[in-house]
C-alpha cells in the first residue's frame, strides 16, 4: 500500500496476484498388471499351495511390494533474507541486480616541469655598441654626400635645425631589426610573416650596399656621390615608411 499508493483491497489482489497458486492434485495412473515370475517350485503366488513367504517374495521381486524403509524428514531451507528498507521484496518484486561498481582509476600525478633559464642577452649590447657606432657614422655621411644636411623643422617658427642624414641610420637600421624580430619570434603567421622575413632581409642587404658605398667614396676622396646613389638614398626614408605601415598592417590582421 505505501509502496504503489493504493488501498487495502487493490494491496490484496496484487499479493494474490503475485502469487503462484498451488497446482491441482492429479489423479494416480492406474498401474498395469504385472506377470508375476514364478518360484523354482513352479508355484505362482496366487497358487493356493504358495506359503505367505513364498507370495511375499514373489510380490517383491515383480515390484507390487515396497521393501520397508525408514520415513525421510523433509528438507526445511530457511527463509530468505529481506531487507527491512526493500518494500518491493515484501510483494514479490525481485529488484534486478546492481550493475558492480568499478573503481576509479588511479589518477597519474604528472611530473613537473623542469624550470627552463631565461637566455642570456645582454652580450647583444655590447655587440650592438660598435655596430651602431660605424652604422650611424657610415648612414650619416652617406647622407651627406648625397645632399642630406643641415634643414629648419619649423622655418618662420623656430629657428631650430636638425641633421637629416639621422634619418637613414635610425629608419633602416631600425625597420631591419625590427622585422627580423618579427620574423624569428613566430608573432604572426601567414602573409604577415613572410613580409617581415623579406623586408627584414631587404633592409639588411640595403643597409650593407649603402655601407660599402660610402666606404669606397670616402676611400676615392670623392665629395659628393654619383646621381644613381643620390636617387637611390634619396627614397630611402620613403620606402622605410612603406614597409613598417605594412608590416602593421599585416601583424593586425593576423591577430
Amino acid at each position: 500500500m505505501k509502496t504503489f499508493k493504493v488501498g487495502g483491497p487493490k494491496a490484496k489482489e496484487l499479493i494474490a496476484a503475485l502469487t503462484t497458486a498451488p497446482a491441482a492434485p492429479t489423479a494416480a495412473e492406474p498401474v498395469p498388471p504385472i506377470a508375476v515370475p514364478t518360484v523354482t517350485t513352479g508355484r505362482g503366488w496366487d497358487s493356493p499351495e504358495a506359503s505367505a513367504a513364498e507370495r511375499e517374495d514373489l510380490l517383491r521381486r515383480a515390484g507390487r511390494v515396497n521393501d520397508p524403509v525408514s520415513p525421510v524428514e523433509p528438507v526445511v531451507y530457511p527463509p530468505p533474507l529481506i531487507d527491512p528498507g526493500d518494500e518491493m521484496a515484501w510483494v514479490g518484486i525481485a529488484r534486478p541486480p546492481a550493475e558492480p561498481v568499478e573503481p576509479p582509476a588511479a589518477e597519474s600525478v604528472a611530473e613537473p616541469a623542469p624550470k627552463r633559464r631565461r637566455p642570456i642577452v645582454w652580450p647583444v649590447l655590447i655587440l650592438c655598441l660598435p655596430a651602431f657606432v660605424a652604422i650611424w657614422g657610415g648612414w650619416v655621411e652617406m647622407g651627406r654626400l648625397t645632399g642630406f644636411g643641415m634643414v629648419t623643422l619649423l622655418p618662420g617658427i623656430s629657428d631650430f635645425q636638425i641633421n637629416t642624414a639621422i634619418t637613414l641610420p635610425i629608419g633602416v637600421e631600425t625597420y631591419a631589426a625590427y622585422a627580423l624580430y618579427v620574423w624569428l619570434s613566430g608573432m604572426v603567421t601567414g602573409p604577415a610573416l613572410k613580409f617581415a622575413k623579406w623586408s627584414a632581409l631587404a633592409s639588411l642587404l640595403l643597409g650593407a650596399l649603402g655601407q660599402v658605398a660610402y666606404h669606397l667614396m670616402a676611400a676615392a676622396g670623392w665629395e659628393s656621390a654619383p646621381w644613381p646613389i643620390t636617387a637611390a638614398v634619396s627614397c630611402i626614408p620613403v620606402a622605410v615608411l612603406g614597409m613598417g605601415a605594412g608590416l602593421a598592417h599585416l601583424m593586425h590582421r593576423s591577430h
